[in-house]
Parts: structure tokens; C-alpha cells; sequence
């Protein structure tokens, strides 16, 4: 991310924050509906080590569900690039795990999994594997049949062809996926915790809620979009870096 892109990227935040900051003094809605930014500060700092311990429950399960649901997602594209007669197989199963709501799932999840984080890991995994395999699948497609026809000219076995033709030419589409991943990946882990958990933000959240404390439910929610916003901005600089050759760099 740019020096450009942070400035902007602040400039908007703290737009929103002033609106925030103004509604709340205008005394149009109550505190216990939208507190105001100083309180939710004040949350912050009172509950700091509560919020932490429980923001490091939810970055273990959207880091376990991350890696689970980008390994599984390109394994996907792999198989069904190499296989047309697996492709028409698994394509409507990829398709079918998406068109049924994730909400619908989670309390089968909890049912079968738990309440601890494995179920919370596998709700992570079903939001983030189709945005990677559909990305990756369409790159590995879309490679230049003229770059094939070369490297079987040269004599490059399969294998050699997917390592230094077809990976390196989807590498752009995989990282678009992989940002798309990581933007939606919190939201697998925090829906499993709304359904049923004793731990995490998402947790957090229903028990400030609960408790009408509106403050510590912002708070948790701030806390969210920050870990959000940083696993993004951290996955788009290191696919920058490690795709240096990628037209959008």
C-alpha cells in the first residue's frame, strides 16, 4: 500500500469519525444506541487486556481458517484445470457451498464441531475457498496457449510447464483472490461465534450487547476493522512484493 493510499485511507477515516462525532453530539440518538467515539475509547483503554485476549481467540481462528481455506481453494483450481471430468463434478459442489447462506450452516457447524474454535475455523474456510478457487481456476485457464506451445517445444514436461508457465502466469489472479480472502475472512469466524462461542469478538460483542453496553460493543467492533483492515493491507504489500512483475505493480 502506497504512502498515496494510506493518506486517503485516513482522510476517509477520520471523515467518518467526525460525522460519528457529530451525530453524537447532536443528542439525536441515544448513548445506548451510538456511543460516542471518546466513550468507545474509553472502553478501550478500561478493557484493554479483555479485548485483547479476546482478539487473539479470533486472529487464531481467521489465521487457521485463512490458511485452510486458500490450500484448499487452490488445490481445487489445480485438480480441476488438470481434470476436465473432475471439473464438471466438483464445479457444481463449489457452486451448491456458496449458494446456501452461511448463516444457515453455522448452527450445523456448531452442532457437529462444537463450541470450541474448530467450528469457527470451518466457517472461515467455507467464505474464503471459492473466491480463491475461482480466481486461481480462471488464471490457470487463461494462460497463453502460445507459452504452452513453446514450452512443449522445448521439450518441458508437465510438471515443468505448470511450475514455469501456468503458476507463474496465474500468480496475479491467485493474489487478486487471496486479497478477496483475506477481506472476507473474518467474517466466517465472527458468524461462528455469534451462533455459539465463549470466546472471541464476535462473543464480545453479543455480551456487550447483551448487557447494553453499547460502548464495549463498539469497541469490539473498532477492534475488528482494525484487524481487518491490517491482515488486507499486510496480504496486498507481501503479494506486491513477491509478484513484482504483475502488470498492476
Amino acid at each position: 500500500m502506497t504512502i498515496a493510499a494510506l493518506r486517503r485511507g485516513a482522510i476517509v477515516f477520520a471523515g467518518l469519525f467526525l460525522f460519528w462525532q457529530l451525530l453524537a453530539a447532536a443528542n439525536t440518538i441515544p448513548a445506548f444506541l451510538l456511543p460516542s467515539p471518546a466513550a468507545v475509547a474509553l472502553a478501550i483503554r478500561d478493557n484493554f487486556s479483555y479485548l485483547a485476549y479476546h482478539t487473539m481467540i479470533t486472529v487464531t481462528e481467521i489465521g487457521c481458517g485463512l490458511v485452510a481455506g486458500v490450500l484448499l481453494g487452490a488445490s481445487l483450481a489445480l485438480l480441476m484445470i488438470f481434470s476436465p471430468r473432475l471439473q464438471r463434478w466438483l464445479m457444481p459442489l463449489v457452486l451448491t457451498s456458496q449458494a446456501i447462506p452461511v448463516f444457515a450452516l453455522a448452527p450445523l457447524l456448531v452442532l457437529w464441531f462444537g463450541f470450541g474454535m474448530s467450528a469457527k475455523v470451518v466457517m472461515a474456510v467455507l467464505v474464503i475457498f471459492f473466491p480463491v478457487t475461482s480466481a486461481f481456476f480462471d488464471g490457470l485457464r487463461r494462460v497463453d496457449n502460445g507459452y504452452l506451445d513453446l514450452a512443449r517445444t522445448m521439450g518441458a514436461t508437465s510438471a515443468a510447464q505448470l511450475r514455469h508457465v501456468r503458476l507463474m502466469a496465474a500468480l496475479p489472479a491467485f493474489g487478486s483472490g487471496l486479497r478477496m480472502a483475506a477481506a472476507v475472512a473474518p467474517i466466517g469466524a465472527i458468524i461462528g461465534e455469534w451462533v455459539g462461542s465463549a470466546e472471541g469478538l464476535g462473543f464480545v460483542m453479543l455480551n456487550a450487547n447483551a448487557r447494553m453496553q453499547s460502548d464495549l460493543c463498539f469497541a469490539a467492533l473498532f477492534v475488528l476493522v482494525l484487524m481487518t483492515v491490517a491482515l488486507w493491507s499486510g496480504t496486498d504489500w507481501l503479494l506486491r512484493r513477491l509478484i513484482r512483475w504483475s502488470p498492476e505493480n
